[in-house]
């Protein structure tokens, strides 16, 4: 993909249906009992994956476009696949459906792609085999060789690391236990859609208030559960917001509204980063659906304006956790700021479908930004005029849309290669992105 820079974007957009939350839907709508209908599904390949992994399961599914009719089998109802379930690129699929396997009385294999089979998954082999699974693995990567009992164990489960899918995959787990299944989450919040999901449906959990002294927060369920079907709407992605947001805000006279995108207060501190460095960020229309918070984002492009002459960012900590899906471009975003960008906290990164810290790093000094990386981050050394370059992926759809941003604002053309890999979370970006862009 060949991107010139862009004067500045402006418009007004819909986003495809959120990727977590599509992936809990179909999940959670296919223990239920009882037939659900989910809307704006999203069309990326990892929810094609988890589609294609519940229909080996025996789940009969139907698709019309972004909408799903999910006839729920019940926590018994899952048959055994004659072949591997192939998960594709995601991890997501992965660990969320190893949960339920868990707890099944037949055998099931777990593989992926190349990127896949290099992720760890020792983080959800520990917790489950205590629950009372077998699971053989290729020293903790994929494929996974899952044999569940019947008869889960329940526990209560601290989070090593921040990590909302090994909070799921428990979770998931759980549901299947006899008594009570709890997780802490020692470093405070993560991503709380398959809680939120669980209770639109019925399932009996309970979602602990944050301890004011350490910050951890619990949740539990409580098994063996039933619940009914019910009909889901998935909100417009929040992290493919993202990318235009960022553009909008960067660009000088620009002035973008995203409608009915997810709101959810787990995945916006990007927001609040954005509008600590003087970013014009308006929320309308601000509603529920489906349990999730959902509303209009309005951006203005005045952030080079708004930026003080020392302004810096440091990420570490929560912080890290909080924005890890947005921290390429984040860096981006620093290779405009006057006294650069730290990420520190942040060695999760080199575990995604790419090492990102050093995809990161390559890209933006391809382009002319002075790049320190460390083990666990990066620091983008002051602001820089980024020059127009040929750029890779690396075969990771945040690399691929996080360098798009960049290719707006660099002088002279870029040239992305490997840019199809944005059909892993957004089939039609650059589609999206170059309706928005004036020259």
């Amino acid at each position: 993909m060949k991107i010139k820079p862009a004067r500045r974007i402006s418009g007004r957009c819909h986003l495809p249906g959120d990727k977590s939350i599509s992936h809990r839907a179909a999940l959670i709508a296919a223990l239920a009992n009882g037939s659900s209908h989910i809307s704006n599904f999203s069309p990326s390949q990892d929810c094609a994956a988890t589609l294609s992994c519940l229909r080996g399961l025996g789940v009969s599914l139907e698709r019309q476009g972004n909408r799903i009719s999910v006839d729920g089998k019940g926590l018994r109802g899952l048959r055994p696949s004659s072949l591997p379930l192939d998960c594709g690129n995601s991890a997501t699929t992965m660990r969320l459906l190893a949960g339920m396997l868990a707890a099944q009385d037949f055998p099931t294999i777990l593989t992926g792609d190349d990127s896949l089979k290099t992720r760890p998954m020792k983080r959800i082999i520990g917790p489950l085999e205590r629950m009372g699974a077998q699971i053989v693995s290729l020293d903790g990567h994929p494929p996974l060789q899952i044999t569940g009992n019947r008869i889960l164990e329940p526990i209560s489960y601290v989070l090593p690391l921040p990590s909302a899918q090994v909070k799921s995959c428990v979770l998931l787990a759980g549901l299947y236990a006899i008594g009570r299944t709890e997780i802490v989450e020692p470093s405070g919040l993560t991503r709380d859609h398959t809680e939120r999901m669980l209770q639109w449906f019925g399932a009996s959990i309970e979602i602990g208030s944050d301890n004011d002294e350490t910050g951890a927060r619990t949740c539990a369920v409580v098994g063996p559960a039933s619940f009914s079907a019910r009909d889901v709407r998935v909100p417009g992605d929040f992290s493919a917001a993202a990318f235009f947001i960022a553009a909008a805000a960067l660009l000088a006279n620009s002035e973008i509204e995203i409608e009915g995108v997810g709101l959810n207060p787990t995945r916006t501190q990007f927001l609040d980063t954005l509008r600590a460095l003087g970013a014009e960020i308006d929320i309308g229309s601000k509603r529920d659906e489906s349990n999730e918070p959902v509303g209009s984002i309005r951006v203005s492009g005045n952030l080079r304006e708004n930026i003080e002459k020392e302004l810096s960012l440091r990420i570490s900590g929560p912080l890290s956790a909080a924005l890890i899906d947005e921290l390429p471009l984040l860096a981006v975003i620093g290779s405009q700021l006057p006294a650069g960008l730290m990420i520190r906290d942040a060695r999760e990164l080199r575990f995604k479908e790419t090492d990102r810290i050093a995809a990161t790093a390559k890209n933006l000094k391809a382009m002319g930004a002075a790049v320190e990386e460390f083990e666990d981050g990066l620091r983008v050394v002051g602001a820089a005029r980024l020059k127009g370059a040929t750029l890779e992926s690396f075969a990771d759809h945040r690399i691929a849309m996080a360098f798009s941003v960049a290719a707006l604002l660099a002088e002279g053309e870029s040239e992305i290669i490997g840019s199809e890999c944005v059909s892993v979370s957004f089939p039609n970006f650059f589609e999206v992105l170059e309706s928005l862009v004036e020259r």
